[in-house]
């Protein structure tokens, strides 16, 4: 049998002679017994809570909060009210919960707010409305949801947006000027959707887009307009699509263009406007596309090459001298492909 410990009549335990607990231990089991877990403090200005047992959205914040945090928890159901009595807060983090839905008048109580990060929940859909209420949001992010359908109308009153992530989600159209009235963007993260296609305007509006990831999509061509709209684009994300063939001059209105990434498609020609000078050097990536690596092709990477990415694993298709090759190697060797005489049957 296990000796129990003496005890007072009350119940409390009798220390034993001498015995007094260390002062470094008592001040760490204080908090643990008299504070609860995200439990607001009076005049604070930000609110962190990553609790995974949270279930409900935190009340009493003190009216001072500029940014709260409430992430990786159970929360599940936001209340219309759950922001009331917040007049200046700045950021709203809620990202790795497990919200399916949000009220439209969730955001009423938060007119200042800039930043809003609903990173990996469940949402479905957003009210129309969602967003009319804070026209000063730069940052918007709803990546990893379940996102179906772009709806134009979450745009409409946020001139002042910069970046809006719409990544991992599973869209698969953009409604053409669907992003007309953001003319703050600057950064635009439609990634791993499911888009097969887009309308030639979709993009219209963004002329200060300077970022632009479309990777993972299942893409088969771009029309020929599309980047008409965004002459400010200088970092491109195209791979991981299913692209075969681009419009001739697709990028000449991209002066600035500083990369693009064309990796893992099926691409066999490419066709790149000479940089105005002084121009910016081009970071090009072209890997495991089946190229076909005749005069024009060759002259092109090779006034690329110093920032040329070209894995092992792309390869030549032809003309047939070259089929099978490394497009690395056939740029070192350094024969410009030119005189393809007896490369190609006649017609």
């Amino acid at each position: 049998m296990v000796p129990r410990e003496p005890r007072q009549p009350g119940g409390k335990p009798v220390m034993p002679p001498g015995w007094t607990l260390p002062p470094p231990l008592l001040l760490l089991l204080l908090p643990l017994v008299t504070a609860a877990p995200c439990s607001p403090q009076p005049n604070a200005t930000r609110f962190v809570c990553t609790e995974p047992t949270l279930v409900t959205f935190p009340t009493g914040l003190p009216p001072t909060t500029v940014a709260i945090s409430v992430e990786f928890t159970g929360l599940a159901v936001l209340l219309p009210t759950a922001l009331a009595g917040l007049p200046h807060l700045l950021e709203l983090h809620l990202s790795s919960n497990r919200l399916a839905t949000l009220p439209e008048a969730l955001l009423d109580p938060v007119p200042t707010l800039r930043v809003l990060d609903l990173t990996n929940n469940l949402l479905t859909h957003l009210p129309a409305g969602i967003f009319a209420p804070t026209s000063h949001l730069q940052h918007l992010v709803l990546r990893e949801n379940r996102l179906q359908v772009l709806q134009p109308a979450w745009f409409l009153h946020l001139p002042r947006l910069e970046w809006l992530d719409l990544a991992a989600n599973t869209l698969t159209e953009v409604p053409p000027g669907a992003f007309g009235p953001l003319h703050s963007l600057r950064n635009l993260d439609l990634s791993h959707n499911r888009l097969a296609s887009l309308a030639p305007a979709a993009l219209a509006g963004l002329r200060l887009l300077e970022r632009l990831d479309l990777e993972g999509n299942g893409l088969g061509t771009l029309p020929p307009s599309t980047f008409t709209s965004t002459p400010n684009l200088s970092l491109l994300f195209l791979a991981d699509n299913q692209l075969e063939v681009l419009p001739s001059g697709i990028f000449t209105p991209l002066s600035h263009l500083r990369v693009l990434d064309l990796a893992r498609n099926r691409l066999r020609e490419l066709e790149l406007p000479p940089p105005a000078p002084p121009g910016p050097s081009l970071d090009l990536d072209i890997s495991s596309n089946p190229w076909d690596c005749g005069c024009q092709l060759l002259a092109l990477l090779g006034r690329v090459a110093p920032h040329l990415t070209a894995t092992n694993s792309t390869l030549c298709h032809g003309p047939p001298r070259y089929q099978g090759q490394e497009v690395a190697a056939v740029l070192r060797d350094g024969d410009t492909g030119c005189d393809t005489k007896g490369d190609w049957p006649d017609p």
